[in-house]
């Protein structure tokens, strides 16, 4: 009567190798992710059209910031503290972002809506890696 019901699924997702590779996939994409970024970001950095208005200090953001997701997605390869600490951070940084660019839209100021989408679409990419790792990292607290 004691005993703590545990539904089959939650018992597969609890399994090490599971948790672990949960871990390495979400790490490959704040790379992969950073590695597109930056890729981006270059391109029209080095004069490339996207077309639409670009407003600079925002891509210039977004670049270097796709050099900070390559890190963090390593740091979450070797350590999931170290990256859920590090996703948190670049969450935050963009929803302030994504904050200030909506503001300045809604002000009149040559932020494409373009823009926004990009950045709402990076904020939330963030907040996925970020709650992956959360999820996980109280997995492996509810282990020890």
């Amino acid at each position: 009567m004691g005993e703590h019901f545990q539904p089959q699924w939650e018992t597969k997702l609890n399994q090490p190798a599971v948790l672990k590779n949960s871990q390495k996939a979400l790490a490959l994409l704040a790379v992969l992710f950073g590695a597109m970024t930056i890729f981006a970001g270059g391109r029209v950095l080095a004069g490339t059209n996207p077309g639409y208005v670009v407003f600079m200090p925002l891509l210039i953001y977004n670049t270097l910031m796709g050099f900070a997701y390559v890190g963090v997605g390593t740091m979450a390869w070797r350590n999931l503290t170290f990256g859920r600490n590090g996703a948190f951070v670049i969450f935050v940084l963009n929803l302030i972002v994504l904050a200030a660019i909506g503001i300045a839209h809604a002000a009149g100021e040559a932020v494409a809506k373009d823009s926004l989408g990009a950045m709402t679409l990076r904020t939330v990419v963030w907040l996925v890696i970020f709650s992956g790792l959360w999820w996980l990292g109280r997995r492996n607290t509810a282990e020890a």
